[in-house]
């Protein structure tokens, strides 16, 4: 008898500890309403008088606004923040399509050069003038001479077994165009008396492996050159440049 009494104290106190069989918890009542909500969009064109009475808290106040009402406020929040998006898109597409048509006087100003001392001299101008890239350097590995006036600021010839060309193998090694800070020894090789003022860099490996050299732009602004940027329109700048002087 005394265990019959203890296990039915056990079940009761068992039983009342659990929730009623056939009842759900808030959590998952609150799922169920979600999900028919979902599967029944016109339940409040059904039901327009429960549409009217609801109200909820106003995100920027105390006060309550229909339901109707806050949706057309998250529409207005949608729609500002497409809008924003659109903007950012057409900058980008109009920059985009400014850098093509710089690329395209770029790639005329090749064309119409008879010899490397023509091509030569065209990059640096296009640069300068095309780009407002003043301060750009083309290290060439050639071994012969170029003949006629280059402008030694823009233009270093080295041979290839220059010891400089190994502290670039890094970026030889990838064959892409690298944007960011570089170390000391770099700007100052490549800008000389005016790396100091030098912010960031967008290095060009030119030719496989760097075998034809590289073109480094500079800028004064830290931020103008950075590693997340896109460096399609460099890449193919590179390309131009290393099938122009290859030839």
């Amino acid at each position: 008898m005394v265990n019959l009494k203890s296990d039915s104290k056990k079940d009761a106190n068992s039983m009342s500890t659990q929730p009623a069989r056939g009842l759900t918890s808030d959590a998952s009542e609150e799922s169920a309403i979600v999900d028919y909500l979902e599967r029944h969009a016109d339940f409040f064109e059904r039901h327009q008088n429960v549409l009217a009475s609801l109200t909820l808290p106003h995100v920027r106040g105390t006060s309550t606004v229909s339901l109707v009402e806050r949706q057309v406020e998250v529409l207005r929040e949608r729609q500002s923040t497409s809008d924003t998006r659109l903007s950012e898109f057409v900058e980008v597409a109009r920059a985009n399509e400014q850098l093509a048509q710089k690329l395209h006087i770029f790639t005329r100003r090749l064309l119409r050069a008879n010899n490397l001392l023509e091509k030569l001299t065209q990059i640096e101008a296009s640069l300068r003038e095309d780009f407002t890239a003043s301060l750009s350097r083309l290290i060439l590995v050639r071994a012969e001479p170029i003949e006629g006036a280059v402008s030694t600021r823009f233009l270093r010839r080295i041979s290839a077994d220059d010891p400089i060309l190994r502290s670039f193998e890094n970026l030889f090694a990838i064959g892409k165009p690298r944007c960011g800070q570089v170390r000391d020894v770099h700007r100052h090789y490549l800008f000389s008396d005016e790396a100091n003022d030098i912010g960031s860099v967008a290095l060009l490996p030119l030719g496989t492996n760097g075998s034809l050299g590289l073109l480094a732009v500079g800028s004064n602004d830290r931020d103008r050159f950075h590693p997340g940027m896109s460096t399609d329109f460099l890449a193919k700048m590179g390309e131009l440049i290393s099938d122009a002087i290859s030839r």
